[in-house]
Protein backbone atom coordinates (compact mmCIF):
# COMPACT_ATOMS: atom_id res chain seq x y z
CA UNK A 1 0.00 0.00 0.00
CA UNK A 2 1.76 3.11 -1.29
CA UNK A 3 0.13 6.49 -1.90
CA UNK A 4 3.29 8.45 -2.77
CA UNK A 5 2.32 8.78 -6.45
CA UNK A 6 -1.13 10.15 -5.59
CA UNK A 7 -1.97 13.86 -5.65
CA UNK A 8 -5.21 15.18 -4.12
CA UNK A 9 -6.75 18.61 -3.71
CA UNK A 10 -8.86 19.39 -0.63
CA UNK A 11 -11.16 22.41 -0.69
CA UNK A 12 -13.38 23.45 2.19
CA UNK A 13 -13.73 24.93 5.64
CA UNK A 14 -10.30 25.06 7.23
CA UNK A 15 -10.05 25.45 10.99
CA UNK A 16 -7.54 25.70 13.80
CA UNK A 17 -8.19 23.28 16.66
CA UNK A 18 -6.77 24.45 19.97
CA UNK A 19 -6.54 22.27 23.07
CA UNK A 20 -6.11 23.25 26.71
CA UNK A 21 -5.26 20.33 28.99
CA UNK A 22 -6.19 20.96 32.61
CA UNK A 23 -6.61 19.27 35.97
CA UNK A 24 -9.84 19.66 37.94
CA UNK A 25 -9.58 19.18 41.69
CA UNK A 26 -12.28 21.45 43.12
CA UNK A 27 -15.46 23.41 42.49
CA UNK A 28 -15.28 27.19 42.30
CA UNK A 29 -16.54 29.11 45.36
CA UNK A 30 -17.84 31.76 42.95
CA UNK A 31 -20.25 29.52 41.04
CA UNK A 32 -21.07 25.78 40.75
CA UNK A 33 -18.42 25.21 38.09
CA UNK A 34 -15.15 23.24 38.08
CA UNK A 35 -11.86 25.08 38.54
CA UNK A 36 -9.49 23.90 35.78
CA UNK A 37 -5.78 24.32 36.39
CA UNK A 38 -4.06 24.64 33.00
CA UNK A 39 -1.18 22.23 32.39
CA UNK A 40 -0.50 22.36 28.65
CA UNK A 41 -1.74 23.77 25.33
CA UNK A 42 -1.39 22.67 21.71
CA UNK A 43 -2.78 23.42 18.27
CA UNK A 44 -3.54 21.23 15.25
CA UNK A 45 -5.18 21.73 11.84
CA UNK A 46 -8.92 21.06 11.87
CA UNK A 47 -11.84 20.69 9.47
CA UNK A 48 -10.71 20.54 5.84
CA UNK A 49 -7.16 21.14 7.05
CA UNK A 50 -7.39 17.95 9.12
CA UNK A 51 -8.47 16.03 6.01
CA UNK A 52 -5.36 17.38 4.27
CA UNK A 53 -3.20 16.51 7.26
CA UNK A 54 -4.46 12.92 7.21
CA UNK A 55 -3.69 12.67 3.50
CA UNK A 56 -0.18 14.02 4.02
CA UNK A 57 0.48 11.49 6.82
CA UNK A 58 -0.49 8.72 4.39
CA UNK A 59 2.20 9.92 2.00
CA UNK A 60 -0.21 11.61 -0.43
CA UNK A 61 1.02 14.75 -2.19
CA UNK A 62 -1.58 17.10 -0.78
CA UNK A 63 -2.94 20.50 -1.73
CA UNK A 64 -5.41 22.56 0.32
CA UNK A 65 -7.57 25.61 -0.34
CA UNK A 66 -9.81 27.43 2.14
CA UNK A 67 -10.85 30.78 3.56
CA UNK A 68 -9.25 32.43 6.57
CA UNK A 69 -8.99 35.79 8.29
CA UNK A 70 -6.04 38.14 8.72
CA UNK A 71 -5.39 36.99 12.27
CA UNK A 72 -3.08 35.01 14.53
CA UNK A 73 -5.08 31.81 14.07
CA UNK A 74 -4.44 31.94 10.30
CA UNK A 75 -0.72 32.40 10.92
CA UNK A 76 -0.68 29.38 13.24
CA UNK A 77 -2.61 27.31 10.70
CA UNK A 78 -0.18 28.17 7.89
CA UNK A 79 2.76 27.24 10.10
CA UNK A 80 1.21 23.88 10.97
CA UNK A 81 0.40 23.12 7.32
CA UNK A 82 3.96 23.99 6.28
CA UNK A 83 5.27 21.58 8.91
CA UNK A 84 3.13 18.80 7.38
CA UNK A 85 4.45 19.52 3.88
CA UNK A 86 1.01 20.53 2.58
CA UNK A 87 0.83 22.92 -0.36
CA UNK A 88 -1.82 25.41 0.68
CA UNK A 89 -3.66 28.40 -0.74
CA UNK A 90 -5.54 30.03 2.12
CA UNK A 91 -7.56 32.92 0.77
CA UNK A 92 -7.31 35.70 3.34
CA UNK A 93 -10.40 37.86 3.82
CA UNK A 94 -9.70 40.74 6.26
CA UNK A 95 -13.34 40.99 7.34
CA UNK A 96 -13.44 37.29 8.21
CA UNK A 97 -12.41 35.41 11.36
CA UNK A 98 -10.42 32.20 10.96
CA UNK A 99 -12.57 29.40 12.33
CA UNK A 100 -11.06 28.29 15.62
CA UNK A 101 -12.31 25.70 18.11
CA UNK A 102 -10.79 25.67 21.58
CA UNK A 103 -11.42 22.55 23.66
CA UNK A 104 -10.74 22.50 27.40
CA UNK A 105 -9.85 18.94 28.43
CA UNK A 106 -9.56 17.36 31.88
CA UNK A 107 -8.85 13.70 32.59
CA UNK A 108 -9.40 12.96 28.89
CA UNK A 109 -12.89 14.51 28.81
CA UNK A 110 -14.04 17.75 27.20
CA UNK A 111 -15.20 20.30 29.77
CA UNK A 112 -15.96 23.09 27.32
CA UNK A 113 -15.60 24.04 23.66
CA UNK A 114 -15.24 27.65 22.55
CA UNK A 115 -16.01 28.38 18.87
CA UNK A 116 -14.82 31.46 17.02
CA UNK A 117 -16.24 31.43 13.51
CA UNK A 118 -18.11 33.08 10.67
CA UNK A 119 -20.84 30.96 9.06
CA UNK A 120 -21.60 33.24 6.12
CA UNK A 121 -20.62 32.59 2.53
CA UNK A 122 -18.21 35.08 0.94
CA UNK A 123 -19.71 37.69 -1.34
CA UNK A 124 -19.54 37.19 -5.11
CA UNK A 125 -16.28 39.12 -5.52
CA UNK A 126 -14.49 37.21 -2.74
CA UNK A 127 -15.84 33.90 -4.04
CA UNK A 128 -14.41 34.67 -7.48
CA UNK A 129 -11.00 35.44 -5.98
CA UNK A 130 -11.20 32.16 -4.07
CA UNK A 131 -12.12 30.25 -7.26
CA UNK A 132 -9.14 31.74 -9.09
CA UNK A 133 -6.86 30.60 -6.27
CA UNK A 134 -8.26 27.07 -6.51
CA UNK A 135 -8.18 26.60 -10.29
CA UNK A 136 -4.37 26.13 -10.69
CA UNK A 137 -4.34 23.64 -7.82
CA UNK A 138 -6.46 21.19 -9.82
CA UNK A 139 -3.59 20.54 -12.24
CA UNK A 140 -2.08 17.11 -11.73
CA UNK A 141 -4.62 15.97 -9.13
CA UNK A 142 -6.73 12.84 -9.63
CA UNK A 143 -9.22 13.45 -6.80
CA UNK A 144 -10.99 16.53 -5.50
CA UNK A 145 -12.21 16.38 -1.89
CA UNK A 146 -14.82 18.90 -0.74
CA UNK A 147 -14.92 19.16 3.06
CA UNK A 148 -18.03 21.15 3.97
CA UNK A 149 -18.51 22.15 7.60
CA UNK A 150 -21.09 24.82 6.80
CA UNK A 151 -18.73 27.70 7.66
CA UNK A 152 -19.05 29.41 4.28
CA UNK A 153 -16.27 28.26 1.97
CA UNK A 154 -18.61 26.00 -0.03
CA UNK A 155 -21.88 27.85 0.56
CA UNK A 156 -23.73 30.03 -1.96
CA UNK A 157 -24.32 33.48 -0.51
CA UNK A 158 -26.89 36.13 -1.35
CA UNK A 159 -24.65 37.53 -4.05
CA UNK A 160 -24.75 34.19 -5.89
CA UNK A 161 -28.49 33.94 -6.46
CA UNK A 162 -29.13 32.88 -10.02
CA UNK A 163 -25.42 32.18 -10.51
CA UNK A 164 -23.52 28.93 -10.75
CA UNK A 165 -22.05 28.67 -7.21
CA UNK A 166 -18.45 27.79 -6.40
CA UNK A 167 -19.22 24.24 -5.24
CA UNK A 168 -21.16 23.37 -8.41
CA UNK A 169 -18.42 24.85 -10.60
CA UNK A 170 -15.74 22.84 -8.82
CA UNK A 171 -17.67 19.60 -9.20
CA UNK A 172 -18.26 20.25 -12.91
CA UNK A 173 -14.67 21.35 -13.59
CA UNK A 174 -13.22 18.34 -11.78
CA UNK A 175 -15.41 15.92 -13.70
CA UNK A 176 -14.45 17.56 -17.00
CA UNK A 177 -10.81 16.91 -16.08
CA UNK A 178 -11.54 13.26 -15.29
CA UNK A 179 -11.10 13.71 -11.54
CA UNK A 180 -13.09 11.85 -8.90
CA UNK A 181 -15.07 14.12 -6.57
CA UNK A 182 -15.69 13.11 -2.94
CA UNK A 183 -17.76 15.26 -0.60
CA UNK A 184 -18.30 15.36 3.14
CA UNK A 185 -21.68 17.17 3.06
CA UNK A 186 -23.39 19.61 5.38
CA UNK A 187 -26.93 20.92 5.64
CA UNK A 188 -30.19 19.93 3.96
CA UNK A 189 -29.44 21.26 0.48
CA UNK A 190 -27.27 18.81 -1.41
CA UNK A 191 -27.96 20.42 -4.77
CA UNK A 192 -24.55 22.09 -4.75
CA UNK A 193 -22.90 18.64 -4.70
CA UNK A 194 -24.89 17.35 -7.66
CA UNK A 195 -22.83 15.09 -9.90
CA UNK A 196 -20.20 14.18 -7.27
CA UNK A 197 -18.89 10.63 -7.35
CA UNK A 198 -19.44 9.98 -3.63
CA UNK A 199 -20.91 11.69 -0.58
CA UNK A 200 -19.92 10.58 2.95
CA UNK A 201 -22.69 11.72 5.33
CA UNK A 202 -23.18 10.41 8.83
CA UNK A 203 -26.59 9.13 9.91
CA UNK A 204 -27.74 12.52 11.22
CA UNK A 205 -26.70 14.29 8.02
CA UNK A 206 -28.50 11.77 5.83
CA UNK A 207 -31.63 12.00 8.00
CA UNK A 208 -31.59 15.81 7.62
CA UNK A 209 -32.03 15.33 3.88
CA UNK A 210 -34.00 12.09 3.63
CA UNK A 211 -36.04 12.10 6.83
CA UNK A 212 -35.91 9.52 9.66
CA UNK A 213 -33.77 6.57 8.65
CA UNK A 214 -35.37 3.09 8.66
CA UNK A 215 -33.89 0.39 10.86
CA UNK A 216 -33.88 -2.40 8.25
CA UNK A 217 -30.97 -2.78 5.89
CA UNK A 218 -33.09 -3.12 2.75
CA UNK A 219 -35.12 -0.03 3.61
CA UNK A 220 -31.97 1.90 4.47
CA UNK A 221 -30.47 0.95 1.12
CA UNK A 222 -33.60 2.19 -0.67
CA UNK A 223 -33.38 5.52 1.17
CA UNK A 224 -29.70 5.96 0.30
CA UNK A 225 -30.16 5.02 -3.35
CA UNK A 226 -33.05 7.46 -3.66
CA UNK A 227 -30.65 10.23 -2.66
CA UNK A 228 -28.06 8.97 -5.16
CA UNK A 229 -30.63 9.21 -7.94
CA UNK A 230 -31.92 12.57 -6.73
CA UNK A 231 -28.50 14.24 -6.79
CA UNK A 232 -26.78 12.27 -9.56
CA UNK A 233 -24.34 10.51 -7.21
CA UNK A 234 -22.51 7.33 -8.10
CA UNK A 235 -22.00 6.27 -4.48
CA UNK A 236 -23.03 7.17 -0.97
CA UNK A 237 -20.89 6.03 1.96
CA UNK A 238 -22.89 6.27 5.17
CA UNK A 239 -20.80 6.49 8.36
CA UNK A 240 -22.72 4.94 11.25
CA UNK A 241 -20.49 5.35 14.31
CA UNK A 242 -20.31 2.16 16.35
CA UNK A 243 -22.24 0.33 13.61
CA UNK A 244 -19.47 0.90 11.07
CA UNK A 245 -20.17 2.06 7.52
CA UNK A 246 -22.45 1.19 4.62
CA UNK A 247 -21.65 1.75 0.94
CA UNK A 248 -24.47 2.18 -1.58
CA UNK A 249 -24.34 2.51 -5.36
CA UNK A 250 -26.87 2.16 -8.16
CA UNK A 251 -26.92 -1.39 -9.54
CA UNK A 252 -24.63 -2.67 -6.76
CA UNK A 253 -25.28 -4.79 -3.70
CA UNK A 254 -25.19 -2.66 -0.52
CA UNK A 255 -22.02 -3.25 1.47
CA UNK A 256 -22.36 -3.09 5.27
CA UNK A 257 -18.98 -2.88 7.02
CA UNK A 258 -18.57 -3.70 10.71
CA UNK A 259 -16.79 -1.12 12.88
CA UNK A 260 -13.24 -1.87 14.06
CA UNK A 261 -12.31 -0.03 17.24
CA UNK A 262 -9.80 -0.76 20.00
CA UNK A 263 -11.38 1.78 22.34
CA UNK A 264 -13.15 5.09 21.90
CA UNK A 265 -11.15 8.01 23.29
CA UNK A 266 -12.48 10.87 21.16
CA UNK A 267 -14.56 10.91 17.98
CA UNK A 268 -13.26 14.35 16.95
CA UNK A 269 -11.88 14.21 13.42
CA UNK A 270 -12.71 10.55 12.76
CA UNK A 271 -14.89 11.53 9.80
CA UNK A 272 -12.01 13.55 8.35
CA UNK A 273 -9.74 10.52 8.64
CA UNK A 274 -12.27 8.26 6.93
CA UNK A 275 -12.76 10.76 4.09
CA UNK A 276 -9.01 11.13 3.58
CA UNK A 277 -8.37 7.38 3.45
CA UNK A 278 -11.33 6.81 1.12
CA UNK A 279 -9.97 9.49 -1.21
CA UNK A 280 -6.43 8.09 -1.08
CA UNK A 281 -7.68 4.59 -1.82
CA UNK A 282 -9.78 5.68 -4.79
CA UNK A 283 -6.94 7.82 -6.14
CA UNK A 284 -4.59 4.83 -5.87
CA UNK A 285 -6.91 2.73 -8.04
CA UNK A 286 -8.82 0.76 -5.41
CA UNK A 287 -12.44 -0.18 -6.00
CA UNK A 288 -15.02 1.70 -3.95
CA UNK A 289 -15.70 -1.21 -1.60
CA UNK A 290 -12.02 -1.85 -0.94
CA UNK A 291 -11.42 1.86 -0.30
CA UNK A 292 -14.48 2.02 1.99
CA UNK A 293 -13.24 -0.92 4.05
CA UNK A 294 -9.86 0.78 4.34
CA UNK A 295 -11.56 4.00 5.47
CA UNK A 296 -13.55 2.05 8.08
CA UNK A 297 -10.35 0.56 9.49
CA UNK A 298 -8.75 4.00 9.62
CA UNK A 299 -11.74 5.49 11.46
CA UNK A 300 -11.43 2.74 14.08
CA UNK A 301 -7.85 3.83 14.74
CA UNK A 302 -8.75 7.55 14.77
CA UNK A 303 -11.42 7.28 17.47
CA UNK A 304 -8.85 5.67 19.75
CA UNK A 305 -6.82 8.89 19.74
CA UNK A 306 -7.41 11.88 21.97
CA UNK A 307 -8.40 15.03 20.11
CA UNK A 308 -8.14 15.80 16.40
CA UNK A 309 -5.34 13.51 15.33
CA UNK A 310 -4.40 11.94 11.97
CA UNK A 311 -3.27 8.38 11.44
CA UNK A 312 -0.05 7.48 9.69
CA UNK A 313 0.47 4.98 6.90
CA UNK A 314 2.32 2.76 9.36
CA UNK A 315 -0.65 2.79 11.75
CA UNK A 316 -3.02 1.95 8.92
CA UNK A 317 -0.88 -0.95 7.76
CA UNK A 318 -0.59 -2.28 11.29
CA UNK A 319 -4.33 -1.94 11.88
CA UNK A 320 -5.04 -3.99 8.77
CA UNK A 321 -2.83 -6.75 10.14
CA UNK A 322 -4.08 -6.53 13.70
CA UNK A 323 -7.85 -6.25 13.61
CA UNK A 324 -8.22 -9.88 12.64
CA UNK A 325 -5.27 -10.99 14.72
CA UNK A 326 -4.30 -8.94 17.79
CA UNK A 327 -5.65 -5.40 18.22
CA UNK A 328 -3.58 -4.86 21.38
CA UNK A 329 -0.23 -5.49 19.67
CA UNK A 330 1.43 -2.15 18.92
CA UNK A 331 4.47 -0.83 17.12
CA UNK A 332 6.65 1.57 19.12
CA UNK A 333 5.57 4.72 17.27
CA UNK A 334 1.88 3.83 17.63
CA UNK A 335 2.22 2.84 21.27
CA UNK A 336 4.14 5.99 22.11
CA UNK A 337 1.23 8.06 20.77
CA UNK A 338 -1.29 5.89 22.63
CA UNK A 339 0.63 6.27 25.88
CA UNK A 340 0.66 10.03 25.40
CA UNK A 341 -3.12 9.95 24.92
CA UNK A 342 -3.52 8.01 28.15
CA UNK A 343 -1.20 10.40 29.96
CA UNK A 344 -3.22 13.42 28.82
CA UNK A 345 -6.22 11.79 30.47
CA UNK A 346 -4.32 11.68 33.73
CA UNK A 347 -3.92 7.89 33.62
CA UNK A 348 -1.04 6.11 35.33
CA UNK A 349 1.09 3.94 33.00
CA UNK A 350 2.53 0.65 34.30
CA UNK A 351 5.22 -1.29 32.41
CA UNK A 352 6.54 -4.82 32.80
CA UNK A 353 8.44 -7.17 30.53
CA UNK A 354 9.47 -10.76 30.05
CA UNK A 355 9.44 -13.74 27.69
CA UNK A 356 6.07 -15.09 28.91
CA UNK A 357 6.57 -18.28 26.95
CA UNK A 358 4.08 -20.65 28.62
CA UNK A 359 1.59 -18.70 30.75
CA UNK A 360 1.42 -20.08 34.31
CA UNK A 361 0.00 -18.90 37.69
CA UNK A 362 3.12 -16.84 38.36
CA UNK A 363 2.50 -14.80 35.21
CA UNK A 364 -1.17 -14.29 36.12
CA UNK A 365 -0.17 -13.07 39.58
CA UNK A 366 2.39 -10.65 38.10
CA UNK A 367 -0.14 -9.19 35.65
CA UNK A 368 -2.74 -8.76 38.40
CA UNK A 369 -0.24 -6.98 40.62
CA UNK A 370 0.78 -4.72 37.74
CA UNK A 371 -2.83 -3.85 36.88
CA UNK A 372 -3.47 -2.81 40.50
CA UNK A 373 -0.66 -0.25 40.36
CA UNK A 374 -2.14 2.04 37.70
CA UNK A 375 -4.73 2.61 34.99
CA UNK A 376 -2.95 1.21 31.92
CA UNK A 377 -0.63 -1.77 31.65
CA UNK A 378 1.97 -2.16 28.90
CA UNK A 379 3.62 -5.58 28.59
CA UNK A 380 6.84 -5.83 26.58
CA UNK A 381 7.67 -9.28 25.19
CA UNK A 382 11.09 -10.46 24.11
CA UNK A 383 11.03 -11.36 20.42
CA UNK A 384 11.86 -14.91 19.36
CA UNK A 385 15.44 -13.91 18.51
CA UNK A 386 15.83 -12.21 21.89
CA UNK A 387 14.50 -15.28 23.73
CA UNK A 388 16.90 -17.56 21.87
CA UNK A 389 19.85 -15.38 22.90
CA UNK A 390 18.71 -15.46 26.53
CA UNK A 391 17.60 -19.08 26.85
CA UNK A 392 19.16 -21.08 24.05
CA UNK A 393 18.09 -22.47 20.66
CA UNK A 394 15.26 -24.63 22.05
CA UNK A 395 13.26 -21.65 23.23
CA UNK A 396 10.74 -20.11 22.95
CA UNK A 397 8.20 -22.92 22.95
CA UNK A 398 5.63 -20.54 21.40
CA UNK A 399 6.53 -18.00 18.74
CA UNK A 400 6.27 -14.26 19.43
CA UNK A 401 2.91 -13.76 17.70
CA UNK A 402 1.35 -16.58 19.73
CA UNK A 403 2.80 -15.26 22.97
CA UNK A 404 1.59 -11.74 22.15
CA UNK A 405 -1.92 -12.99 21.38
CA UNK A 406 -2.18 -14.93 24.64
CA UNK A 407 -0.81 -12.02 26.67
CA UNK A 408 -3.24 -9.57 25.05
CA UNK A 409 -6.18 -11.68 26.25
CA UNK A 410 -5.22 -11.46 29.92
CA UNK A 411 -7.42 -9.21 32.04
CA UNK A 412 -5.69 -5.94 32.84
CA UNK A 413 -3.36 -5.87 29.81
CA UNK A 414 -3.94 -2.79 27.63
CA UNK A 415 -1.02 -2.99 25.21
CA UNK A 416 1.58 -5.52 24.10
CA UNK A 417 4.81 -4.68 22.29
CA UNK A 418 7.67 -6.87 21.05
CA UNK A 419 11.31 -5.90 21.43
CA UNK A 420 14.29 -7.50 19.74
CA UNK A 421 17.03 -6.28 22.09
CA UNK A 422 18.26 -8.24 25.11
CA UNK A 423 16.66 -5.72 27.47
CA UNK A 424 13.68 -3.32 27.23
CA UNK A 425 15.78 -0.27 28.13
CA UNK A 426 15.08 1.63 24.90
CA UNK A 427 11.34 0.96 25.24
CA UNK A 428 11.36 2.28 28.80
CA UNK A 429 13.18 5.41 27.69
CA UNK A 430 10.72 5.94 24.84
CA UNK A 431 7.52 5.30 26.81
CA UNK A 432 8.54 6.75 30.20
CA UNK A 433 6.14 4.64 32.31
CA UNK A 434 5.02 5.91 35.70
CA UNK A 435 5.61 2.50 37.28
CA UNK A 436 8.17 -0.14 36.29
CA UNK A 437 7.47 -3.65 37.62
CA UNK A 438 9.67 -6.73 37.88
CA UNK A 439 9.63 -9.81 40.09
CA UNK A 440 11.00 -9.70 43.64
CA UNK A 441 13.87 -11.96 42.57
CA UNK A 442 15.35 -8.69 41.27
CA UNK A 443 16.46 -5.67 43.28
CA UNK A 444 16.69 -1.98 42.36
CA UNK A 445 20.29 -2.45 41.21
CA UNK A 446 19.44 -5.25 38.76
CA UNK A 447 16.13 -4.01 37.31
CA UNK A 448 16.85 -2.72 33.80
CA UNK A 449 15.56 0.85 33.44
CA UNK A 450 15.16 1.46 37.18
CA UNK A 451 17.64 4.34 37.22
CA UNK A 452 15.91 6.06 34.31
CA UNK A 453 12.40 5.71 35.79
CA UNK A 454 13.46 6.92 39.24
CA UNK A 455 15.34 9.87 37.70
CA UNK A 456 12.19 11.36 36.11
CA UNK A 457 10.04 10.76 39.20
CA UNK A 458 8.56 7.35 38.46
CA UNK A 459 8.50 4.36 40.77
CA UNK A 460 9.87 0.82 40.60
CA UNK A 461 7.85 -2.00 42.15
CA UNK A 462 9.06 -5.52 42.89
CA UNK A 463 6.15 -7.94 42.57
CA UNK A 464 5.84 -10.98 44.82
CA UNK A 465 6.43 -14.35 43.15
CA UNK A 466 4.43 -17.57 43.19
CA UNK A 467 6.62 -20.39 44.46
CA UNK A 468 7.40 -23.20 42.07
CA UNK A 469 6.19 -21.45 38.93
CA UNK A 470 8.55 -21.08 35.98
CA UNK A 471 8.37 -21.76 32.27
CA UNK A 472 11.75 -23.50 32.38
CA UNK A 473 10.42 -25.90 35.01
CA UNK A 474 7.37 -26.64 32.88
CA UNK A 475 9.58 -27.38 29.87
CA UNK A 476 11.75 -29.74 31.90
CA UNK A 477 8.72 -31.60 33.27
CA UNK A 478 7.43 -32.00 29.71
CA UNK A 479 10.74 -33.60 28.76
CA UNK A 480 11.94 -30.75 26.55
CA UNK A 481 15.58 -29.62 26.36
CA UNK A 482 16.32 -26.71 28.67
CA UNK A 483 19.90 -25.61 28.87
CA UNK A 484 21.05 -23.84 32.01
CA UNK A 485 21.51 -20.15 31.44
CA UNK A 486 23.43 -17.41 33.15
CA UNK A 487 22.00 -15.26 35.94
CA UNK A 488 20.02 -13.10 33.54
CA UNK A 489 18.45 -16.16 31.90
CA UNK A 490 17.52 -17.67 35.29
CA UNK A 491 15.92 -14.44 36.44
CA UNK A 492 13.96 -14.15 33.24
CA UNK A 493 12.77 -17.74 33.65
CA UNK A 494 11.28 -16.94 37.05
CA UNK A 495 9.76 -13.59 36.11
CA UNK A 496 8.90 -14.14 32.44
Amino acid sequence: MDFSSVQILVVGDVMLDRYVSATVERISPEAPIPVARVESRWEVPGGAANVARNLARLGVRTRLAGLCGADAAAASLRRLLDAEGIEHALCELPQRTTTCKTRVMAQGQQLLRLDEEVRDAPDAAAAEVFRQRIEPLLDGCSVLVLSDYGKGALLDGAGHRGMDGLCRRLVRTARERGMRVLVDPKGRDWSRYEGAHCLTPNAVELADVAGPLPAGREELAETALAQCRRWGLEHLLLTRGAKGMALFGEGQEPCFIRAHTREVADVSGAGDTALAVLAAGVAAGMGWEEAARLANTAAGVAVGKLGTAPISLEELRMALRQYDANPRLYSLSTLREKVEDWRRKGERIVFTNGCFDLIHPGHISLIQQCADLGNRLVVALNSDASVRRLKGPSRPVQDEQSRALVMAQLKGVDAVILFDEDTPLELIRALRPDVLVKGSDYNLQTVVGADEVLAYGGTVHLASLVDGCSTSGLVRRMGGPEKAQGPQGRAESRAG
